[in-house]
């Protein structure tokens, strides 16, 4: 069972999530493994391997040597890509591969917070051509997600900001200190031990889905587990669900900076609060 909000006017807050396992059922940039082979960017033995990282990574989450492994492979995977043609790939097959996969208990906290006047963040340590739009998607206020190097409209495979482990936490504080969130009394949810910087940031942390290492921390340090189980269509959940509706800023936080876009999301006939009062 969910735990309730609290809602909080004054002073600014914000709930930060990540975003592979925690708010969607698979790893965002792995679901798109299929796409991109169909639009020409990896061969079959590459969308095979990917394919197959995806289920190792649901049967048994990723540790921090794991983690580096994706991530190197991933570079090395999408050197030379067209950044536009990710992008076009990405709008064109969200809804199809994001959509289903969201977890209901998810986006009923997410809407929670926005009731109770609360930012919402998804961090992730996926590129932001992939995070940005799934923000987009989830109404979320501002991101913070992997950025790799560009040149000539392309790929370089190095990697600018890696939005992993305590990088993350950085961007929790930086983005704390200009937007005046009181960390104190936001929230934060992830599934993975990896993430346990980000957790220490703020005051109301959740363990979500945890892998063995997490649920160990959490129980040691009394945090509360949640386990989500149900992805379902957004569509399914509000009956008149359109996009767009309202404003949203995506703010993919680099070193020592934010780089903020635009967007436009859904934000109307939402449902009050399932798990107690916000």
């Amino acid at each position: 069972m969910l735990t309730p909000v609290e809602n909080h006017s004054l002073p600014r807050t914000a709930a930060f999530f990540d975003l592979d396992k925690t708010v969607i059922a698979k790893s965002s940039t792995l679901t798109f493994g299929k796409s991109f082979y169909q639009g020409g960017l990896i061969n079959r033995r590459a969308a095979l391997r990917t394919a197959y990282t995806q289920f190792v990574y649901l049967v048994g989450g990723a540790d921090h040597d794991q983690m580096e492994r994706m991530r190197a492979y991933l570079s090395a995977l999408c050197r030379g890509w067209n950044v536009q043609q990710v992008k076009e790939i990405v709008a064109e097959t969200i809804h199809d591969l994001i959509d289903p996969i969201i977890y209901d208990e998810a986006a009923s906290l997410i809407e929670e917070h926005h009731l109770a006047g609360r930012d919402v963040v998804i961090v992730s340590a996926s590129g932001a051509e992939v995070v940005e739009p799934i923000g987009e998607l989830l109404g979320a206020d501002r991101v913070v997600a992997t950025r790799m190097v560009v040149e000539d409209g392309c790929y370089t495979g190095e990697v600018e900001y890696y939005a992993y482990g305590p990088a993350k936490a950085e961007a929790v504080r930086e983005l704390a200190e200009s937007e005046g969130y009181d960390l104190s009394r936001c929230y934060a949810y992830s599934d993975s031990i990896t993430d346990v910087p980000m957790l220490e940031e703020v005051g109301h942390p959740h363990a979500v889905n945890p892998d063995r290492a997490l649920r160990r921390e959490a129980v040691a340090r009394d945090w509360p587990i949640l386990t989500f189980q149900r992805p379902v269509r957004l569509k399914q959940r509000f009956s008149s669900f359109t996009m767009p509706q309202r404003p949203v800023l995506a703010a993919a936080v680099a070193v020592g900076a934010a780089a903020a876009t635009a967007g436009l999301v859904w934000y109307t006939n939402r449902r009050r609060a399932r798990f107690g009062n916000v």
